[in-house]
């Protein structure tokens, strides 16, 4: 079943950080990214230290504050081709063959490169969810999903601390609302 706008919004509410999983984030990370992360998601000023902080804990290699337009488009389409992928493999319930549907129509929609990154960001984190949702089911409205994402897979659970630090909705910059995206985008086309 789709999740709509207003389970969203009370299933976002459900995963605010605790500092039970601050504890757990940082025994799997530095407190130094947790500190870039908590920077970047509570401000509302962009800031390329905390950017690149959080781009190398996913792997990243470079300067991610200062990635490429040619770079950017690189990323959105192995972004588009891994969460595709990766949702077309899922095993899911027949209940949820409309969710996954219409998460791979959402998706090209999203990654169709006609859009600005203040309008994508809620419609990117409503595909996060509800593509997690589909490969975790119910368990992912559980106040402990945080935890047992982490314990299961560490990459995967600090991915999904960072999803779920960031607001639902923001009125960020273009910019920050650009980096944001990104950095979810990199973790998951290298996923």
């Amino acid at each position: 079943m789709l999740l709509e706008k207003r389970t969203f919004k009370i299933y976002y509410e459900l995963m605010v950080l605790s500092e039970k999983i601050k504890v757990l984030i940082e025994e799997f990370v530095d407190k130094n990214v947790v500190k870039a992360a908590e920077d970047f998601t509570s401000s509302s000023e962009d800031n390329d230290a905390s950017i690149d902080v959080i781009a190398k804990m996913f792997g990243f290699g470079g300067v991610f504050s200062q990635l490429s337009a040619d770079a950017e488009k690189k990323l959105i389409v192995s972004f588009k081709n891994n969460l595709e992928l990766l949702i077309q493999k899922i095993w899911i319930e027949k209940s949820d063959i409309v969710l996954k549907e219409q998460i791979l129509f959402q998706l090209g929609n999203f990654c169709s490169g006609d859009f600005t990154w203040k309008n994508s960001y809620t419609p990117f984190l409503e595909i996060i969810y509800n593509a997690v949702y589909l490969m975790f089911g119910q368990q992912t409205k559980s106040d402990d999903f945080c935890e047992y994402s982490l314990r299961i897979d560490p990459e995967f659970g600090i991915f999904w601390w960072y999803i779920q630090s960031l607001p639902q909705k923001t009125e960020w910059s273009e910019e920050k609302c650009r980096n944001a995206v990104l950095l979810g985008m990199y973790f998951l086309a290298n996923y």
